[in-house]
């Protein structure tokens, strides 16, 4: 079971962290005359008392690192990705905060930190979606079964991984409904009634949505019985349109990868075999993951007129023959997060390129007396405000009961892309230290402070 962290390894590159103080002992010769049994006496009473003395030192100085952060390990570092790599990547998933497993086996429970990333994914398709022409809508999770049966492709792609609901209210249902796997027979049912004519031509829509298909082999993001994704669904009235349609879509996804996942990927087109249940071609991007294996990141579907003919979705076309539409339907899902773990992630846990990274720069206030606190804390409000002011996603971790150590490594395993350490010494001087998580165990040259 993937265990979520509490705590983590404090060793930092950084110079900053706070060094332990070395005490000094003066060693006092004793009087040459003083009496023998005396000196024996009090040496055993010291031999008495010192155990309890250390005891004492030492629950103190426990409570106290309990109290303000330790700054050491006290959970086993992330596996190598040499030694196991998929150790390493259930351990930067756990450790990193992106999700945890839910109650059901294979499903997943998507912490904060983990949506955030999804979200960005989400915000800059979105915006491209509706830049070409798409519209959002949303369709029924529950699909009749008979829907399934009427493309034969389809159900025989999809039977093994199908999730069926029998009851409902207590009582057998009269046809059972499947948990939706994809939509493309619901939204073909509403199609046939909201297309009539080439004037209702071409229909783009998109959907951001669950789905779920019953996997025997899970892994987090890359693969689980309930997923988020979209699903992109279009009708047209020529079969060169979908096919235009249906190459653009896998275009655009790998610009996404390139441009904001940082991530290489290969477009191509799938074998017949592998090509998608119900459709004539199906195109993809693959990327290359850190153990030599191929990540299917995104695909696009020519679906021709085999959902049409099935659903019996037609047109009037210009010339008022009727037509069947052809199709095409196209979709990313949260597996993208995975391929960004696998893609970048490193011994020290996630590495976030800066445009899908939840904060793009986290800031450290270095506060290590109680006089330096207001001058620290204006000098990191007066930062905050530039990068904000600059569109940049920024977070403070003023948290005193942690040491710097314990901070750095803490946003290092997280993969905030730049972290910013604001001292004493940075405020009177006007600069600060910056460091960057694909540089690990280097600085970059001091900045200066926004006035």
């Amino acid at each position: 079971r993937i265990a979520a962290t509490s705590r983590i390894s404090s060793s930092s590159s950084s110079s900053r962290s706070l060094q332990p103080q070395r005490s000094c002992s003066t060693c006092c010769s004793a009087a040459a005359d003083v009496d023998a049994p005396t000196v024996a006496a009090d040496a055993a009473a010291a031999a008495a008392v010192q155990p309890k003395q250390q005891k004492q030192k030492q629950q103190k100085q426990g409570k106290q690192q309990q109290q303000k952060g330790s700054g050491k390990a006290s959970e086993e570092a992330v596996t190598p990705k040499s030694e196991d790599f998929s150790r390493w990547y259930l351990d930067v998933v756990a450790k990193a905060e992106l999700a945890d497993y839910g109650p059901v086996r294979g499903t997943m429970v998507i912490r904060p930190y983990g949506y955030a990333i999804w979200e960005s994914i989400q915000a800059w398709l979105d915006a491209r979606f509706k830049e070409t022409g798409h519209q959002n809508a949303y369709f029924p999770q529950l699909i009749p079964y008979s829907f399934i049966t009427k493309e034969a492709e389809h159900v025989e792609g999809f039977a093994p991984e199908l999730a069926l609901v029998t009851q409902g209210g207590g009582k057998q249902l009269e046809e059972p409904l499947v948990v939706r796997p994809t939509s493309e027979t619901i939204i073909n049912h509403m199609f046939a009634q909201w297309v009539q004519s080439y004037r209702d031509l071409p229909l783009l829509l998109n959907q951001w949505a669950n789905v779920h298909r019953w996997e025997m082999r899970t892994r987090p993001f890359v693969r689980t019985l309930e997923f988020l994704w979209q699903e992109g669904h279009t009708a047209h009235a020529s079969p060169e349109e979908a096919e235009a349609e249906a190459l653009a879509m896998v275009q655009l996804y790998a610009q996404f990868a390139v441009t904001q996942a940082a991530m290489p990927v290969v477009v191509g087109r799938k074998s017949k075999l592998e090509s998608f249940a119900g459709a004539n071609v199906t195109y993809t991007i693959e990327a290359m993951m850190g153990d030599k294996k191929a990540l299917q990141a995104g695909t696009s579907h020519n679906l021709g007129t085999n959902f049409a003919v099935a659903f019996n979705t037609q047109f009037v076309d210009e010339q008022q023959q009727l037509r069947h539409v052809h199709q095409t339907s196209w979709g990313v899902s949260t597996r993208m997060i995975g391929g960004i773990i696998m893609t970048h992630g490193d011994d020290k846990g996630l590495r976030l390129p800066p445009n899908v990274a939840p904060y793009q720069v986290v800031i450290v206030p270095i506060v290590r007396k109680d006089t330096d606190r207001a001058a620290v804390n204006a000098a990191v409000d007066k930062l905050t405000a530039a990068l904000k002011q600059a569109g940049v996603r920024v977070k403070v971790d003023g948290n005193d009961m942690k040491t710097p150590g314990w901070r750095y490594n803490y946003w290092e395993l997280k993969g905030v892309p730049v972290r910013v350490e604001v001292g004493p010494r940075d405020v009177e001087q006007g600069t600060c230290v910056l460091a960057r998580r694909d540089m690990p165990g280097e600085q970059l040259p001091c900045c200066r402070l926004h006035t």
